[in-house]
C-alpha cells in the first residue's frame, strides 16, 4: 500500500511534517534529507505503510508551474544530489528491514520543463537537453537504489509519458537498467489517445507495470483480460510487470 508522504507522513496526526522540497533545495544539504527520509519512513512503517510516492526529481525551469515548490532546485546537479539522498533515506540498506519503505522517483520525466510552465503540459526540448538536464538526477536515484518510478502526466514534444515507450522501456529500463517497476500516476492512462480500451493497452505496452485506477477497477480489470485475450497486450507483458511488482513486494 502506497501514499504520498512526500514532505513527512503529513496525512497522519501526530506524525512529522516537513519543508517542502524546495526549502531543503535551498538548504542543499544531503545529509539533512536523508535523515528526513529516513525518520518519514519510520513513521511510515509504524502505521503500517511501506510504499512512498516520493521523492519528486522534478527540474522546475519556469516559475509559472504551479508545482515549482515540489522540485529541489533547477540545478539538476543539486536535484540529482538531494534525490538519490531521499532514496537512501527511504529505503535504508534493505528493503526487507524494518522502517524501510519502497521510494517512488516521479514524475519521470521533465514535468518542470513544459512550454510556459503549463501544469501536464509538453515540454518541447531536444533529446540532449531532456538527458543533461531532466534525466540527470533519475540516473542518480537509480544509482541509489530506486525501486519504483512514476511517469508524469505531461509531454514530451507531443508525446503523453505515460504512453511513451522509448522512454519507459528503450531508455529507462534498456539504457538505464532499470529493474523495479512503474506505476502510473492518478488515473493518467485516462488522459492518452483513444478509447478506453486503446488507452489501457497502450498504457501497459509503454512500459507502465502497474496502473492507479481510483475509479471503477473492476471495469479496468476486465478490459485487461479482455485485451489480452484479443492479442492487444501478450501474457508475456503481464507476467513481466507482474513480476516486477512482486519482486519489490
Amino acid at each position: 500500500y502506497g501514499l504520498e508522504a512526500v514532505h513527512g507522513h503529513k496525512t497522519v496526526k501526530g506524525a512529522t511534517r516537513f519543508p517542502h522540497n524546495i526549502g531543503l533545495g535551498a538548504a542543499g544539504d544531503a545529509e539533512l534529507v536523508e535523515n528526513i527520509a529516513r525518520a518519514t519512513a519510520v513513521e511510515m512503517a509504524a502505521t503500517g505503510i511501506d510504499w512512498n510516492f516520493a521523492p519528486c526529481l522534478t527540474v522546475p525551469l519556469d516559475v509559472r508551474w504551479g508545482r515549482t515548490y515540489e522540485g529541489f532546485s533547477q540545478n539538476p546537479e543539486l536535484v540529482s544530489r538531494l534525490g538519490a539522498a531521499a532514496v537512501r533515506g527511504y529505503q535504508g540498506a534493505n528493503l526487507s528491514d524494518k522502517g524501510s519503505v519502497l521510494a517512488t522517483v516521479k514524475h519521470f520525466v521533465a514535468d518542470g520543463g513544459t512550454t510556459g510552465g503549463v501544469d501536464r503540459g509538453d515540454a518541447k526540448v531536444d533529446e540532449a537537453f531532456l538527458r543533461s538536464v531532466h534525466m540527470m538526477p533519475y540516473i542518480a536515484s537509480l544509482v541509489a537504489g530506486a525501486g519504483s518510478v512514476m511517469p508524469s502526466y505531461s509531454s514530451w514534444n507531443g508525446i503523453k509519458m505515460h504512453g511513451n515507450k522509448k522512454l519507459l522501456v528503450d531508455v529507462l529500463r534498456g539504457e538505464l537498467g532499470f529493474d523495479g517497476f512503474t506505476i502510473s500516476d492518478w488515473a493518467a492512462f485516462s488522459e492518452l489517445p483513444g478509447e478506453y480500451e486503446d488507452q489501457v493497452a497502450l498504457c501497459i505496452n509503454s512500459g507502465v507495470d502497474m496502473i492507479m485506477v481510483p475509479d471503477d477497477f473492476p471495469k479496468f480489470i476486465e478490459v485487461v483480460k479482455e485485451q489480452v485475450a484479443a492479442g492487444a497486450i501478450t501474457e508475456g507483458r503481464i507476467d513481466e510487470a507482474v513480476a516486477k511488482i512482486l519482486e519489490k513486494k
